[in-house]
């Protein structure tokens, strides 16, 4: 029986039993238990087999053979920076049934190149009718049910796929640990073992990742760490829309968004969101304005909802989807302070439309806005659009990317933009069809709007 040792999760301190309590950083059930890895007779830790890398010129190295694979999901290949580059380990989180499989299997049987779907909670059956449903299928795609990630990686070396999916990370488990799966051990051990793999081989990898109640992702940090790309898949189950981000990506920029909708057939990917997350209807209601905000590197136009109604209870209602609830409360002390509209008997909800969480700052001045016009039962028209940040003292701030802003509102026929006096100040162009309005305080707002 291989011998073990334990070793804390919180300072890796390394104990020769367990105990209920770290010595070194007095945290309770911290310590898990470890094989302890064979040495050889120097008492060097025999790591690898592979001759030893050499020290070399920065401007030595080539980098002219290396191709990115391209998905044949334009959305994917936009948040990753091109495409999958050979080596890259990408994680993957999100919610339960937020579609993270279905964007797995999508792109295993889409892309083509020979893909290796490694799947540790469906059978190969289940995973066959998920793909007939869908209607994807390719003979290039190869499947395998294993939770052995040793059984796994040794068909890999005999298969030599092109790209390897692995869901998801916390079940599947290596015999050298003595954890269970799921466990911070084995999950540490599995991904460590994925990369050397991955990278010796030269394959990109993509590993699905549970998520904790917080909504972080689940293991320890040091997963984050060791992998290349780190992608988040957002969304209300209740709405159709899917958000992609980037959260690391060392091959990429952080700023790209990939937006999908949840059909039946499978996640299909938005080419102008604009016009699906504006409101259909025709009728002008209170409480609803438009925002022009930026998601990613992507300019975007999405509505604002807000509802404020006498409190029937002592204690008023605050209220957020998709917005800040704390920066909701800062608005309306502005709103009260400087414009000298009262809420202490007051419900206030706001809603951004379409299931879309947003924390661009210009979503200030069309959030202010759709709680005036619903304060004072004001209809707003939807040909006009908002975007500045609102600062303490009720100034409105510029706010950054402006023009490109200006031209998606621009796109979508609406006729009046409400912006920064600053922002319309810096403008270069002044060519635009839209009529730019320039405020520098939020008194001004609610005098040229509801006057």
């Amino acid at each position: 029986m291989a011998k073990s040792r334990y070793v804390c999760s919180e300072c890796q301190a390394v104990h020769p039993q367990w105990i209920g309590q770290c010595k070194s950083c007095d945290a309770w059930n911290t310590l898990e238990e470890r094989a302890i890895e064979k040495k050889s007779a120097s008492g060097i830790n025999r790591v690898s087999s592979k001759p030893q890398n050499k020290i070399q010129k920065i401007s030595s190295i080539s980098v002219e053979n290396i191709r990115r694979l391209q998905t044949n999901d334009s959305e994917l290949n936009r948040v990753l920076g091109g495409g999958l580059v050979p080596g890259g380990i990408i994680l993957l989180g999100g919610e339960p049934g937020i579609g993270k499989s279905t964007l797995l299997l999508q792109t295993a049987t889409t892309t083509q190149t020979k893909t290796l779907y490694l799947s540790g909670e469906e059978s190969v059956n289940q995973i066959k009718m998920r793909a007939d449903r869908l209607g994807y299928s390719n003979d290039d795609c190869y499947l395998i049910s294993e939770n052995n990630l040793d059984t796994v990686l040794n068909q890999a070396k005999e298969l030599k796929p092109n790209l390897l999916i692995v869901d998801s990370i916390q079940t599947i488990y290596t015999p050298d640990v003595q954890a269970s799966q799921g466990s911070v051990s084995q999950i540490r051990e599995c991904a460590n073992r994925l990369v050397q793999y991955c990278k010796q081989e030269g394959i990109p990898c993509i590993i699905v990742g549970h998520i904790t109640k917080d909504g972080g992702l689940a293991g320890p940090k040091l997963l984050e760490h060791i992998v290349d790309t780190v992608l988040q898949f957002e969304g209300d189950k209740n709405y159709h829309y899917r958000i992609l981000r980037a959260k690391k990506n060392r091959y990429g920029s952080t700023d790209e968004i990939g937006i999908f909708e949840m059909q039946s057939r499978g996640l299909v990917k938005v080419d102008n969101p604009s016009k699906l997350l504006l409101s259909q209807s025709l009728d002008h209601l209170s409480g609803s304005t438009v925002a022009a905000t930026i998601q990613g590197m992507r300019p975007l136009l999405i509505e604002t909802q807000a509802l404020v109604s006498t409190s029937t209870y002592g204690n008023p209602q605050r209220s957020c989807t998709g917005f800040d609830n704390k920066r909701l409360n800062m608005l309306l002390a502005v709103l009260e302070k400087r414009v000298g509209m009262s809420f202490g008997m007051s419900d206030v909800f706001l809603n951004i439309a379409g299931g879309i969480k947003c924390t661009d700052p210009a979503l200030d001045l069309s959030i202010i806005a759709s709680i005036v016009s619903s304060f004072q039962d004001f209809q707003i028209s939807k040909q006009v659009a908002f975007a500045g940040e609102v600062g303490l003292t009720g100034e409105i701030r510029s706010v950054h990317r402006v023009e490109e802003r200006i031209k998606e509102a621009e796109r979508m026929g609406l006729t009046h933009l409400y912006l920064s006096q600053h922002s319309i100040d810096a403008i270069k162009n002044s060519s635009y069809q839209i009529e730019l309005i320039g405020l520098s305080k939020v008194e001004e707002l609610t005098n040229v709007l509801f006057s």
